[in-house]
């Protein structure tokens, strides 16, 4: 598995190898030995599926301490622009954007700690996304910043005329007026 570190504490882009034979192709995209041997500890116990239409944006979701998730997300069909941003007051990337194209085709898997505000944008038709949570969901401990914050100029690479945004994302706050422990 090929590792490329982000420039975050513990935020990693996770390459698996791919073998192609005449019958098709074979990944392992999870083992938890290989990602504990790479220094990434978490404890996978829940594993979200989500599908998508051309031109949504979901996000930015966290959940706070004590129900914190680690995520590992991979794109099952299609493209989408995964965005995370850094909400770890005591880390020098407090406040930081960091985005990459994650795709069925690449294979690519995003490893995002705990810590950090996760979205995503469907940049084709549709898009299918798996990702792994070391914590279970709890609704009282979600919250959420807003998708278009200036402050954090993000590029969702689709036109904003085009992005379809839940009700609830879009009553997010601002990173600056946002409450988040951990």
């Amino acid at each position: 598995m090929k590792v490329t570190q982000t420039g975050f504490k513990g935020l990693v882009v996770l390459e698996p190898a791919v073998f192609n034979d005449s019958r098709g192709q074979f990944l392992e995209s999870y083992n938890a030995r290989t990602l504990q041997e790479l220094g990434l500890e978490a404890n996978f116990i829940q594993d979200n599926q989500s599908y998508s239409t051309a031109g949504v944006v979901r996000g930015l979701h966290y959940q706070n301490e004590p129900h914190a998730q680690t995520k590992l997300v991979r794109v099952l069909a299609g493209v989408i622009w995964d965005v995370v941003v850094d909400l770890r007051k005591n880390e020098p990337t407090f406040g930081q954007v960091f985005g990459i194209e994650l795709s069925a085709e690449s294979k690519r898997q995003l490893y995002v700690p705990k810590g950090f505000a996760h979205g995503f944008s469907v940049l084709g038709k549709s898009a299918e996304i798996m990702y792994k949570c070391d914590n279970y969901y709890n609704r009282e401990a979600e919250g959420g910043i807003l998708y278009n914050d200036p402050a954090l100029g993000i590029d969702w690479k689709i036109k904003a005329a085009d992005m379809i945004v839940s009700e609830k994302d879009a009553r997010n706050h601002v990173l600056e007026a946002s409450t988040f422990n951990f």
